[in-house]
């Protein structure tokens, strides 16, 4: 972030304002954790804070001290809308295009003060008045933390908003073993810890509140799982019906696409799954080295993302879907061997 900006956003913020932060849709750690660390950080300045996230997250965020406090517009759109209505700035976090936050981006359209963008993702919109942006960077909660120096205000980090921001960088660094894991990520990481993040009870309540239902579920993916040995490529599929059958909630199949890609050899693995709410094809790309999951999704299935970890969606069956990759596949083939 350009000095310019940090010393104009100071003072900004050096007093009360009505602000409204907002993450992506279907939020994850990173989003949810870095919009409670900032929430609770301008808390500290007498803001008048509100967090609108577009729709439902997975229960085991809920934890996230201060997460009640969340609007959550598909259920909540008439107060969200007046929060946002009311608002003299907006903060964006872990996403930058206005499209990733569906029907909220209807509510922005009547906002007329400033936005200010805290985002890693490749290719941002231009919407922003105060924009930092790193793709370098592990998580957006790592750069809440930097958001924070920047004001050097790292002594006004309290245990509650070291516990988000931990989850976030835990959570989008795959446990810290993916390349954007740097050893200042780990020193930011000490620090957090020193400051009241308790690692091992985060790790705990993310990772270890599995139910039954969703080790079937990931059971029944992997049995899905198709193996194309020339591309050094995997892929998992899951219907509809079985999703289902194993009363699938938000966030059951975090993560199952890593398990394609810690096969021996394997440079490319996705997971396609079918909306149980939406008919669509959910796509999860995720690669090694330096194949480009960001651009094979741009070019292919209307997302984007992290050189290693996109999204993206599809129009077809989940059938048609699944036969266009292995046919589009054959494009890649040198770059995956």
């Amino acid at each position: 972030m350009e000095e310019t900006q940090i010393k104009e956003l100071k003072t900004l913020l050096s007093t009360p304002k009505k602000i409204v932060i907002i993450p992506h849709k279907n939020p994850d750690g990173d989003a949810i954790g870095s919009c409670l660390g900032l929430y609770h950080y301008l808390t500290q300045y007498k803001h008048d804070l509100s967090i609108v996230a577009p729709n439902e997250y997975p229960e085991f965020l809920k934890w996230m001290p201060g997460e009640s406090n969340i609007i959550k517009y598909e259920y909540q759109t008439e107060l969200a809308s007046q929060k946002i209505k009311e608002a003299e700035l907006v903060f964006t976090l872990d996403f930058n295009s206005l499209s990733r936050i569906d029907d909220v981006a209807n509510a922005l359209e009547s906002f007329k003060g400033d936005y200010i963008m805290i985002d890693h993702h490749q290719a941002p919109d231009d919407y922003a008045r105060f924009m930092y942006s790193d793709t370098s960077m592990s998580s957006t909660c790592e750069m809440v933390y930097n958001f924070i120096d920047f004001f050097e205000d790292t002594n006004k980090i309290a245990a509650e908003i070291a516990s988000c921001l931990y989850a976030g960088i835990m959570t989008d660094t795959g446990s810290f073993r993916f390349p954007s894991t740097t050893s200042n990520t780990h020193r930011i990481i000490a620090n957090l810890i020193d400051k009241g993040a308790e690692n091992s009870y985060i790790h705990n309540a993310i990772f270890d509140s599995n139910s039954i239902d969703k080790l079937h579920l990931l059971g029944c993916a992997l049995k899905n799982l198709v193996a194309l040995p020339a591309y050094n490529t995997v892929y998992i599929t899951l219907s509809r019906e079985e999703l289902q059958q194993y009363n699938y909630k938000k966030g059951d199949t975090e993560g199952f696409v890593n398990y394609g890609l810690s096969l021996q050899g394997v440079k490319f693995a996705v997971i396609f799954i079918e909306s149980v709410q939406e008919d669509i094809v959910k796509i999860s790309l995720r690669s090694k080295g330096d194949f480009s999951v960001n651009e094979f999704s741009r070019s292919h299935f209307q997302g984007g993302g992290h050189n290693n970890a996109a999204g993206g969606k599809s129009d077809l069956s989940l059938t048609e879907t699944t036969k266009y990759f292995e046919s589009v596949l054959k494009d890649y083939k040198s770059q995956l061997q």
